[in-house]
């Protein structure tokens, strides 16, 4: 039945991620009153004043990981098209995979326009789980554009023994104990589903394996090359730059079909004879009593971001997807996607 039931839910997760997959000239208006501040008898939406001050964006993980850099990717393209004309900065705030941050963010900065922050599936699973979860979800923001999406992925240092993931699982199926599994999240959120959905789905007890969880996907990465981790679960584009180096071997993609980039020869899961399949999304969020016209030049801003040249650059670079929804579409596929999630964390027996 825990099989039956983890099988529906992961499909339809995926199904619901892949189905929901204009011009700024609002956002350069806005943009464009603040600096004239004329008063005048124009239109509401022009005379706005926002923005009249720095933003700052905040990774609620250490550095190193998915949202790290997402929120760096985001302020290096506002800046440099100039779509927001104020200093843009990003900080690191971590601590039991994202929720030390949402117990601040939900409770002292709900008006704060000029401070955002990026998510991801944690947002949801942190807010359903049952041991380490959090009482704030989405519902304590204002979801403003889902920007891209991603995959999970299994690895190993460069120098292990494992070069696919059959023998990694074929070892670990007989003493689950005996291989420790890093991830840049609690035990229940989103690296630790990603290390062991492709177990599960080979046969394996997720709760006899060995999860131990870190700050964000940078200290989970530094965990496996000090030899503290024998096995990592993350998001496939936080490790390019460790491919790259020669560092670490990716295993394989929890991906429909390989990836691009310096992934392009990563065999997926399916490949592998195991049919399991991880989407992650990542998106921006404000602050739950958001001004309407701070949402409003944030909906025409973000959808300009998407757009750039810059913006479909670094999204290559960063082996992403663009899969942008703006603040409305968001907010609907994440309150579909918490029912997919409560059904997972069910299946898992890790429902609070």
């Amino acid at each position: 039945m825990l099989e039956k039931s983890w099988k529906v839910a992961s499909i339809i997760v995926l199904a619901a991620s892949l189905a929901a997959c204009g011009s700024g000239g609002g956002a350069k208006q806005a943009a464009t009153g603040a600096d004239k501040g004329k008063d005048t008898a124009a239109p509401a939406a022009s005379s706005s004043k926002y923005p009249e001050k720095p933003l700052g964006i905040v990774a609620p993980s250490g550095a190193g990981g998915g949202w790290d850099m997402t929120a760096r990717t985001i302020a290096k393209v506002l800046g440099e098209t100039k779509i927001y004309e104020k200093p843009v900065s990003v900080e690191n705030k971590p601590g039991g995979g994202g929720t030390v941050f949402m117990a601040e963010y939900a409770t002292k900065d709900v008006k704060d326009n000029y401070k955002l922050f990026v998510s991801s599936p944690p947002i949801l699973i942190n807010n359903i789980k049952k041991e380490g979860n959090t009482p704030y979800g989405f519902k304590d923001t204002t979801p403003l554009a889902q920007l891209t999406k991603d995959y999970g992925a299994i690895a190993v240092a460069a120098n292990s023994k494992y070069n696919d993931l059959k023998s990694l699982l074929a070892d670990m199926k007989a003493d689950p104990t005996k291989l420790t599994v890093a991830g840049g999240s609690a035990p229940g959120s989103m690296d630790h589903v990603v290390a062991i959905l492709p177990a599960f789905k080979y046969g394996i007890d997720p709760k006899k394996i060995k999860y131990v969880s870190y700050d964000g996907g940078g200290e989970a990465v530094t965990a496996l090359l000090g030899g503290n981790a024998d096995v990592l679960g993350t998001d496939a584009s936080s490790l390019d730059q460790y491919v790259k180096a020669g560092k670490i071997k990716i295993l394989a993609v929890a991906a429909p079909q390989r990836l691009g980039g310096s992934l392009k020869d990563v065999p997926t899961m399916k490949e592998q004879g195991v049919d399991a399949e991880f989407l992650i999304w990542r998106g921006i969020f404000g602050p739950k009593e958001m001004s309407a016209d701070a949402k409003k030049y944030w909906d025409d801003a973000l959808k300009k971001m998407v757009e750039s040249d810059q913006w479909k650059k670094e999204v290559q670079a960063n082996n992403w997807e663009t899969d942008y929804k703006k603040s409305d579409d968001f907010k609907t596929y994440l309150t579909q996607q918490e029912t997919q999630i409560k059904d997972i964390m069910t299946a898992l027996g890790m429902q609070k």
